[in-house]
C-alpha cells in the first residue's frame, strides 16, 4: 500500500511539474515565431538591385527563358549558346551572309522534301507529313500592340529629354548614346548583338550566385552615384541661373 501511495504521489507530482512547465514551452515557442518573423522582415528590408522583391527565375518570366538564361537546363543552354556562336562565327569570321544562308537552308529542305515525296513512291514508303502552319491573327496583333507601345513610349521620353524638364534623364541618354557610339566604333552591329547575347547568358548566373554581395555592392555605387549627381545637378542649375540674371 505504501509504495501504491508512493507511484501514486510521483505521478501527481510529473502532471503539475508539466502543467507548469507547459506555458514556458509555449513562450519559448512564440519566441522563435517571433525572432523568425523578425529576421523573415529584416530580410525583406535587404536591398535589391533595381528594386526587385520577388526570386531573380521569377523576374524572368520563371518559364523556359528564364531556366535557359540561368542554365536550369544546361544541355538546352548549351545547345542554344553553341548554335547563337556558329551563326556568329558563319557570318563575322567566313563572311557568310545572312540572305545567303536563308536560300541554302531553304533549297536543301525543299530539296530533301521534294526527292523523298517522289521517291516514297518507288520504294514503297509513306511520303513526309508536312503539316499546315498557320500564324493566328491574334499573335500578331498582340506583338504589333507590344511593339507600338515600346514606340510610343521611347517617344514620350525623347519628348520629355528634348522639353529639358528632366535633367537626369537628359544625362542618362547622353552617357548611354555616347557608351553604344564608342562600342560602334570597335565592333559592327553584328558583333555588338553577340556580345549582348553572351552578356545575358552570362550576368543573370553570375548574380544569381552571388546575389547578396552583388546588392551591398551596388546599394553603396548607387549611393555614391546619386550624391555626384546631386553635386552635378546644383553646379549646372546655379550656372543656368547665373546666364538668366546676366540676360
Amino acid at each position: 500500500m505504501a509504495d501504491h501511495k508512493e507511484s501514486k504521489m510521483e505521478e501527481l507530482a510529473h502532471k503539475i511539474h508539466s502543467k507548469i512547465s507547459s506555458p514556458s514551452s509555449s513562450s519559448d515557442s512564440d519566441d522563435d515565431k517571433r525572432s523568425h518573423a523578425r529576421a523573415v522582415a529584416l530580410k525583406a528590408k535587404v536591398y535589391r538591385l533595381f528594386g526587385r522583391e520577388k526570386p531573380l527565375h521569377q523576374v524572368l518570366g520563371a518559364g523556359k527563358p528564364a531556366d535557359i538564361l540561368l542554365w536550369r537546363n544546361k544541355k538546352l543552354s548549351g545547345g542554344v549558346l553553341a548554335g547563337v556562336t556558329s551563326l556568329w562565327f558563319l557570318f563575322e569570321m567566313l563572311d557568310y551572309h545572312l540572305i545567303t544562308l536563308i536560300c541554302h537552308l531553304m533549297i536543301l529542305a525543299l530539296s530533301v522534301l521534294f526527292l523523298w515525296s517522289n521517291a516514297s513512291n518507288f520504294i514503297n514508303n509513306s511520303p513526309p507529313t508536312i503539316p499546315e502552319v498557320v500564324i493566328p491573327e491574334k499573335c500578331l496583333l498582340k506583338a504589333a500592340s507590344c511593339f507600338t507601345f515600346e514606340i510610343n513610349r521611347t517617344l514620350d521620353i525623347v519628348r520629355t529629354i528634348a522639353t529639358g524638364k528632366d535633367l537626369k534623364t537628359f544625362l542618362g541618354a547622353i552617357a548611354g548614346l555616347w557608351f553604344l557610339s564608342i562600342l560602334g566604333s570597335c565592333f559592327n552591329f553584328l558583333t555588338m548583338v553577340y556580345i549582348v547575347f553572351i552578356l545575358l547568358y552570362t550576368v543573370p548566373v553570375f548574380y544569381e550566385k552571388y546575389e547578396d554581395k552583388v546588392d551591398a555592392f551596388s546599394e553603396k555605387m548607387i549611393e555614391e552615384l546619386k550624391k555626384q549627381f546631386a553635386v552635378l545637378e546644383k553646379k549646372v542649375l546655379s550656372s543656368m541661373n547665373k546666364e538668366k540674371k546676366k540676360d
